[in-house]
């Protein structure tokens, strides 16, 4: 599902860079259209809530871990997740998807890392 608008009360979460340079990607999207800001590389901005994957995949778990308590804290919003961490970060939805593994309900996470949970 490519996500191109969003409703109120719909977070679009995307990977980003430590630095916040969301140059490209979902990063460039969220920055144009859904309120990411440059210079800030994770947390919540606008309707866009950004999760550095670019600076291991150690750090990427700590900050999916973190956004979870967040969403959990935030029943009132649903997070759409886009594919963290698979495209420039080069991770696989295998070795990412079992970060949300604790996810609730109000997040919506890609089809390819449902499926990796699903197993």
């Amino acid at each position: 599902m490519r996500i191109t608008r969003l409703e109120p009360g719909e977070v679009f979460v995307f990977g980003s860079n430590a630095a916040g340079v969301h140059a490209a990607g979902a990063a460039a999207l969220a920055h144009e259209r859904f309120g990411a800001v440059w210079g800030q590389g994770h947390g919540l901005h606008g309707q866009s809530y950004a999760i550095n994957s670019m600076s291991g995949l150690g750090i990427l778990r700590r900050e999916v871990a973190g956004f979870v308590d967040f969403a959990a804290d935030h029943p009132e919003l649903r997070f759409l997740v886009t594919e963290i961490g698979c495209g420039i970060a080069g991770y696989t939805p295998m070795e990412v998807a079992p970060f949300f593994a604790r996810a609730g309900e109000n997040v919506v996470l890609p089809e390819r890392f449902a499926a990796e949970l699903d197993r």
